[in-house]
């Protein structure tokens, strides 16, 4: 089952019309509302969700789910005539999977829900609970300790943590990392780790300084004091 979330009367009947001919069983909802009365009931296999909606925008619904534990990993592939950079990265930011701007073409926006739907099938079950020096990630509840300390992260900030965790004391080149959490291999964008990463460092105080800079490569979670290569 897909949901979209349009309210543009014949956007939503296009893509619901879209995809049924393509055998996916799809319903439409105008607003936010009537979305969530549908999520009382069944969860479905991925959102299409619309930016600007009558009650609650995408971005809040967004937000709602990677809040909540049984949505946190639902695919969300967002649907919007917002089109500026800093909207699609705040889109991508607060944990949509892929973002559609308008207008598209029905083939593209087919094509589009087929790789949401691929890359959320072939993702891995998280690690109950991962650990490194300070840093205690609890996955089922989405939860991140250091030292101690609950720590509040965005949801781009959390999954580029847990791939670090993931991979302790591993060099991660940085195509590898903008492919794993970003799922792009446009290194164009590679800014964006870097913005990532300096906020992860900040919001996990002193047990930030685990991920080093590894230089003209990528990073690295080490607990060593220094590696060879890398920048402290």
């Amino acid at each position: 089952m897909i949901y979209i979330v349009e309210d543009d009367t014949s956007i939503r009947e296009l893509e619901l019309y879209a995809l049924q001919t393509k055998d996916y069983e799809v319903q439409g909802f105008a607003d936010g509302e009537s979305f969530w009365q549908a999520m009382r009931q069944a969860t479905p296999e991925l959102v299409i969700l619309d930016v600007m909606l009558p009650d609650e925008d995408g971005y809040q619904i967004l937000g709602t789910l990677r809040e909540n534990a049984a949505t946190c990993h639902l695919p969300v592939m967002m649907v919007t005539a917002k089109t500026s950079e800093i909207d699609v990265v705040k889109g991508l930011d607060h944990g949509a999977d892929d973002y559609l701007c308008k207008p598209f073409g029905i083939m593209e926006f087919i094509s589009r829900v087929r790789a949401v739907l691929r890359r959320s099938g072939e993702k891995p079950q998280s690690d109950a609970t991962l650990r490194f020096a300070d840093i205690v990630m609890d996955n089922p509840r989405r939860l991140v300790e250091a030292a101690g300390v609950p720590v509040e992260l965005t949801f781009k900030e959390y999954s580029l943590l847990r791939f670090f965790l993931q991979h302790p004391e591993e060099v991660l080149a940085r195509e590898r990392i903008m492919k794993e959490v970003w799922d792009t291999d446009d290194l164009l964008e590679s800014r964006t780790i870097d913005m990532h990463v300096r906020t992860l460092r900040q919001k996990l105080g002193s047990a930030g300084d685990v991920i080093r800079t590894v230089r003209k490569v990528g990073y690295k979670l080490s607990a060593k004091q220094s590696a060879e290569g890398t920048e402290e």
